[in-house]
């Protein structure tokens, strides 16, 4: 549903959380190790979320990024607009231009509710929210699932 950048922002912002949750501050490598992501393309994301204050960081030998509660609060859809743009709240599920509440696609009534309940869900899901969930263990990662098989 997402992009590849996004679904990456978001495990990276996660794996940032728990870490600063410990008071810890994780480096590129860290964050890349963690999510399972290759490590140029975690720096490209890492800094375009730096650039709009959604991870803080600190330079030097004990830096690395890190997360207040502020950060925390940040909602999935942020991460979505920064990443995928507006096209998940805005676009036809069919990709056609004409489509609208007067011109209506084949499909348009019935992934309106659909629709609608995607944007609910990732506009009242927060980074700090979903950290919290996963501490809980009330669901687990990929790497945790597999240990599990």
């Amino acid at each position: 549903m997402f992009s590849k950048s996004c679904e990456y922002a978001i495990k990276a912002l996660i794996f940032v959380a728990q870490k600063s949750n410990s008071e810890q501050r994780a480096s590129i490598i860290d964050i890349a190790h963690g999510t399972e992501a290759p490590i140029h393309f975690i720096a490209k994301i890492m800094q375009a979320l730096s650039r709009r204050k959604l991870v803080l960081s600190v330079k030097g030998p004990n830096g690395g990024f890190f997360m207040t509660e502020k950060e925390n609060q940040t909602s999935l859809s942020e991460i979505v607009k920064v990443f995928d743009g507006d096209s998940l709240f805005t676009d036809c599920v069919l990709g056609l231009k004409a489509c609208s509440e007067k011109t209506s696609c084949p499909m348009h009534s019935d992934y309106k509710s659909i629709k609608a309940n995607i944007i609910h869900l990732i506009e009242f899901n927060t980074i700090g929210s979903i950290q919290k969930r996963m501490d809980m263990r009330l669901f687990f990662t990929q790497k945790e699932q597999n240990n599990f098989l």
